[in-house]
């Protein structure tokens, strides 16, 4: 009995330890990489060759989203407050949504499973085809020439695809409002116009995106680093990648919501 206890606790404490060494391993990933960062912008058409993997690469899924989040934001929106003989205020209800929570959100999500997926595969696969090894052996730092561009070309990419969903879910929303159910196309924008402030909603969705691009960018590049170089680490840490942005990015929207109301 005290032997299985006593295994049980080694086995907790090992985890706890490994778990512990590896966030202080990705703080120092993190940190070296913001540090690079000045090398990387000197040669910044390799920060744009990754928005264009990262972020072009990722439109189709992007715009196809927004606009079906938006036609169902239309559909439900209408039904909720033709309840209560407010139609016409059917375009605040979606603005407000997108701008604010669900095209920050729904946005990283995706962009996690696609862009986040592939960076961690691709510097994956470079470990185990010892390409990053031999960057080195030609002393060539691999955190200036393969992270750094990776990850400022995924945090300028997320900005402007929570946008453009945003801006799909909006045109989904009147598709469905204005020209299907027939709410006044007048009341529907000049509404929402009046409603939806820059400051308070356009602007935290703006800091929502930036801080899930960051976070999801960072994940995915660690995960990457440091998969073990075989088929089964590549796969594992994409698996991981994917699980463990998706848990950050609900985790981190809940803490800058609760700190965006506040401020209110």
């Amino acid at each position: 009995m005290i032997a299985s206890i006593r295994s049980v606790l080694q086995k907790i404490g090992h985890r706890v330890i490994d778990s512990v060494w590896r966030m202080g391993f990705a703080g120092r990933f993190f940190l070296l990489t913001l540090m690079h960062s000045g090398t990387c912008f000197r040669r910044f058409h390799l920060i744009l060759r990754e928005v264009f993997s990262a972020g072009v690469l990722s439109l189709i899924i992007i715009l196809v989203s927004g606009l079906f989040v938006g036609m169902v934001l239309g559909l439900q929106g209408f039904e909720t407050l033709q309840t209560y003989g407010s139609e016409e205020a059917l375009g605040i209800l979606v603005a407000k949504s997108l701008v604010m929570e669900l095209g920050p959100v729904v946005a990283a999500l995706l962009f996690a499973s696609r862009a986040g997926s592939a960076i961690t595969a691709e510097i994956g696969l470079m470990k185990a085809t010892e390409q990053i090894a031999a960057m080195e052996m030609m002393a060539v730092d691999p955190i200036a020439r393969v992270v750094a561009p990776r990850f400022w070309g995924a945090v300028i990419s997320m900005p402007l695809l929570a946008a453009l969903f945003s801006a799909m879910g909006i045109f989904g929303g009147y598709l469905v409002g204005v020209v299907l159910i027939g709410v006044d196309n007048g009341s529907f924008w000049s509404q929402m116009q009046a409603a939806v402030s820059f400051d308070r909603d356009i602007l935290n969705g703006v800091i929502k995106s930036v801080v899930f691009g960051v976070a999801v960018t960072t994940i995915a590049l660690f995960e990457g680093f440091d998969a073990p170089p075989t088929a089964e680490g590549v796969s594992r840490a994409t698996t991981r990648t994917v699980v463990t942005s998706s848990l950050a990015i609900l985790g981190l929207d809940f803490i800058l919501t609760a700190f965006m109301f506040r401020g209110v």
